[in-house]
């Protein structure tokens, strides 16, 4: 079987989302001064949390953080063909686009987030530095995701007794792919072809791309060509030498990263500066599958966390919105904030180093000038 055709790209720059500054945040250049040479290809842009304290549930597709592992490739539609196939299935499968569009479709409202998501505090605060994209924490959004279970698709391919992993691959010019256990690729594992309503952009996986709620963002492959059922475990670079926890505590030992960990973002620029006087602070808070059940505050110095008000949905495996009061006088200050999901995991005041600078979680200092 024949790959789709895909399309030169059509900017020099390797995207074709527009990034607007006050939106996005464009990290490439920060890339390739570290001498990054994958810097002048991929596109990482970070969502501005301030542009995100007057929208509603939903992160804005034009807000929406884009990590890409190699240039966006436009596919044609007409031509691109799923291929489902493997040791594990019964029979080879090939899928059109119009073929995935007849089947039964679901809707949810999920986040996606990088591994990597406030990597730059391993740096500012624990003065340990990691390689990689240096996220704040505007490496993640909400979007509501429209696509047919990777279970409908699977099973048309019969599943054997013996299947067990699912390695799914992308169309980039790296050939992105990362394996899932089968009792996560049926569970709730979709490949999406709409967001927010509209087909699904180029840059976020035209024509198809995996969600996979809960997970690092590295699991929802975007720009879906394939589907290997395997009956053994799978390797790829993306679960063996990259978004795994190694050093620190994990010492050479290399665990691929699943979930996510629960982190908290104020809808203010880095650094931000306010009037004096009382100030309504809001920002959002999530965990990996779960609704948050609450979120603290405190100044620095406090003593005491103070509560913080929800409001609006809150979704597991998406996020919960908050606010509160604050009597902001004049000073240089720092807003801390930590939330606790349901099962009672709260974000710690510190989290163990590793040599990649995944998953940090923990509670981080905003800095706020007030005049």
């Amino acid at each position: 079987m024949q790959s789709p055709t895909r399309t030169a790209l059509a900017h020099r720059e390797g995207v074709f989302k527009p990034l607007a500054p006050e939106d996005l945040i464009d990290l490439r250049r920060d890339e390739r001064e570290a001498g990054d040479p994958t810097g002048d290809l991929a596109l990482n842009a970070e969502m501005r949390w301030e542009g995100m304290a007057e929208s509603g549930y939903l992160t804005p597709t034009n807000r929406f953080f884009v990590r890409n592992h190699a240039p966006t490739p436009r596919v044609d539609p007409a031509e691109w063909r799923l291929r489902v196939e493997g040791p594990g299935v019964e029979r080879a499968l090939e899928l059109t686009y119009d073929d995935l569009d007849a089947l039964p479709s679901v809707s949810v409202v999920r986040a996606l987030e990088c591994a990597g998501n406030g990597r730059v505090f391993f740096g500012e605060q624990q003065q340990r530095e990691t390689p990689g994209t240096q996220w704040r924490l505007g490496a993640i959004g909400v979007a509501e995701w429209t696509g047919v279970p990777l279970r409908e698709i699977l099973e048309r391919a019969g599943l054997k007794d013996t299947a067990r992993e699912v390695m799914i691959e992308g169309l980039d010019s790296v050939g992105m792919r990362r394996p899932l256990p089968l009792w996560k690729a049926l569970k709730d594992t979709i490949l999406a072809t709409g967001m927010n309503g509209q087909p699904l952009p180029t840059d976020h996986g035209f024509p198809a791309r995996a969600i996979v709620p809960g997970w690092a963002a590295v699991s929802s492959v975007k720009w879906v060509g394939r589907l290997l059922v395997s009956d053994r475990p799978l390797r790829s670079p993306w679960n063996s030498a990259k978004y795994v926890m190694t050093g620190g505590k994990w010492g050479s030992y290399r665990r691929p990263i699943t979930a996510q960990v629960p982190k908290s973002a104020i809808e203010l620029p880095w650094p931000a500066t306010l009037r004096r006087g009382r100030q309504t602070i809001t920002g959002r808070s999530w965990s990996s599958g779960l609704p948050i059940s609450k979120v603290e505050f405190a100044v620095e110095g406090d003593t005491q966390w103070r509560p913080a008000e929800l409001f609006g949905p809150n979704l597991p495996g998406a996020w919960a919105r908050w606010r509160f009061a604050w009597e902001a006088r004049p000073g240089t200050h720092e807003l801390r904030i930590r939330a606790t999901d349901e099962e009672g995991t709260s974000q710690p005041e510190i989290v163990p180093w590793n040599a990649l600078g995944y998953l940090y979680g923990g509670v981080v200092g905003h800095p706020v000038e007030v005049l």
